[in-house]
């Protein structure tokens, strides 16, 4: 693994960067958890995680900005899912906006629908990059620190068995996240006509 890494260590940190540029919650843990075991650079995967998360929802976006009522009357079954980040948006606006990589349900479509909503593409940008850095902050570190706990645990027996149990909780975590979405009331209805202007700066 550490001929791997310095071998192909900048384009691991480029695929880092690529995955988050899309979502790659799992694939950040697991990286943050790989650096506690010395195979890669803690900075280096949070700071490629920062950036992927941050440029993929800027382009997102722009996205919606320019194309968003184009690419829904080309495809529909988007709606529901953009019309509920628009709800979220009216109702929680800068805390939603911080928030929404973290919503099960809602991150795929949150920023090219907040690029449909009039949101200031400034005052987007602006907390975006602060909410990416959370978000990277949140996983690679979580993935550090608990191969780290477990190592200290469990010695060298920490070194399969650590990657095993943080596969089983980010299933556990996905799985309960979708159960307490499905219980909730149902997401706003697709036909709802009023699109939320967002303060600009």
């Amino acid at each position: 693994m550490h001929q791997l890494v310095n071998d192909y260590g900048a384009w691991i940190y480029a695929l880092i960067f690529a995955w988050t540029f899309f979502e790659g919650e799992t694939f950040v843990l697991f990286a943050g958890l790989a650096a506690s075991k010395g195979y890669l650079d803690w900075g280096g995967v949070f700071f490629a995680a920062w950036l992927g998360s941050f440029a993929g929802d800027q382009l997102y976006f722009w996205i919606g900005r320019r194309w968003g009522t184009a690419l829904l009357g080309r495809v529909p079954r988007w709606q529901g899912s953009v019309q509920s980040s628009l709800e979220w948006l009216k109702r929680y606006d800068t805390w939603f906006i911080l928030s929404f990589r973290f919503i099960y349900g809602v991150r795929n479509f949150a920023s090219f629908a907040m690029g449909m909503s009039g949101l200031a593409p400034a005052r987007f940008a602006s907390l975006n990059l602060g909410a990416a850095f959370v978000w990277a902050l949140a996983f690679s570190g979580f993935g550090f620190v608990f191969g780290r706990v477990f190592k200290h645990m469990l010695g060298d027996v920490a070194q399969i068995f650590s990657f095993v149990t943080l596969g089983i909780f980010i299933v556990a975590i996905s799985v309960g996240t979708y159960i307490h979405r499905r219980r909730r009331s149902p997401p706003p209805s697709a036909s709802a006509s009023t699109q939320p202007t967002a303060g600009s700066d």
